[in-house]
């Protein structure tokens, strides 16, 4: 056989190997659905997110290991019994495999993120690469979390705002590689409880079994829903007494008034006094003037001897001189 016909064979023999190469349907699937379910592309604040959803989607459909370091291609040929060559199917797949991957990953990088690795050719070389630009700061981030989760308070939250605040912090440092045992997790958030529930912290405290964070949440949840009730409680027990007291005040007031008004005499039934008559509420034989004869002054001498005249001429009459 010469050289044409053998190399006429291999061609041959290539062009239906690659024919018979078709792209799996998982592989259809991530591709159609890799913007659906990370719409948001990737930047250097949403990395732990970006990673976590690449990953399940990756590792739900078979393809997690072209991420991985060691992945590499099959050999490109196989090596016949008579020591001649063909294509390896394989390594077709792998190469088609691995190049769709690339394009879906790369869709989802902003512009900020893209030229780190527009330059590389594999999905792991791209993978190794965002690892080193976006986690290189990893070490830095979880202990700025760990101060972020040691420090939270829940203040003016709801149970439930608390409660996914200090989710949402503990996502985030698992997110960059690092665990937060679920005691230290229970611990964290009743360090950051208000006043109001210390009876509840210490009845936790001292348990001698770690509850189980539902168990938990059950028991925040239902505590605030108490200290809400008992608040309103005392809101309207406060302003009925208020109300009360007003209303006691107005009546004593009133009847003080009528009472004051019942007690007062009249200026027609005040008696005047006939000694002094710039004085009122007595008569004359009660008024201590009536022996004050710069107030009471005597009868004239004209009245006296009138008076003495009729006494001496009535006694003249009665008793006449013999």
């Amino acid at each position: 056989m010469d050289v044409s016909s053998v190399s006429q064979t291999e061609d041959v023999s290539a062009s239906s190997s690659e024919e018979s190469v078709a792209i799996p349907a998982a592989l259809k699937f991530v591709i159609s659905n890799i913007k659906i379910i990370f719409p948001i592309q990737l930047s250097s604040d949403n990395y732990p997110i970006w990673r976590s959803q690449v990953l399940k989607l990756l590792n739900a459909n078979g393809f997690a290991s072209f991420l991985l370091p060691s992945a590499s291609p099959p050999a490109s040929h196989k090596i016949l019994t008579d020591g001649s060559k063909e294509p390896n199917p394989k390594h077709q797949e792998w190469v088609l495999v691995d190049q769709n991957m690339v394009a879906s990953l790369c869709s989802t990088l902003s512009l900020a993120i893209l030229p780190y690795v527009i330059h590389l050719v594999s999905a792991s070389d791209i993978w190794i690469m965002l690892e080193r630009r976006l986690q290189s700061s990893n070490r830095s981030c979880v202990i700025q979390l760990k101060n972020e989760l040691h420090n939270v308070q829940m203040k003016s939250q709801t149970m439930l705002q608390y409660l996914q605040q200090i989710k949402t912090i503990v996502d985030n440092i698992a997110s960059v590689g690092s665990v937060i045992d679920q005691e230290d997790f229970l611990l964290y958030i009743l360090n950051g409880l208000p006043p109001s529930y210390n009876a509840l912290k210490t009845t936790i405290r001292a348990m001698q079994t770690t509850m189980d964070l539902d168990n938990l949440y059950s028991l925040l949840i239902t505590k605030e829903i108490n200290l809400q009730s008992e608040a309103v409680r005392q809101i309207n027990l406060g302003d009925s007494s208020t109300a009360l007291y007003s209303n006691i005040g107005r009546g004593r007031r009133g009847r003080a008034r009528s009472s004051s008004q019942q007690s007062r005499p009249s200026n027609s039934s005040i008696p005047q006094c006939q000694i002094n008559l710039q004085q009122k509420g007595h008569l004359a034989h009660n008024c201590w003037h009536r022996l004050n004869t710069s107030v009471n002054p005597p009868e004239t001498t004209t009245t006296n001897s009138c008076h003495y005249m009729k006494v001496t001429f009535f006694a003249a009459e009665k008793f006449p001189a013999k």
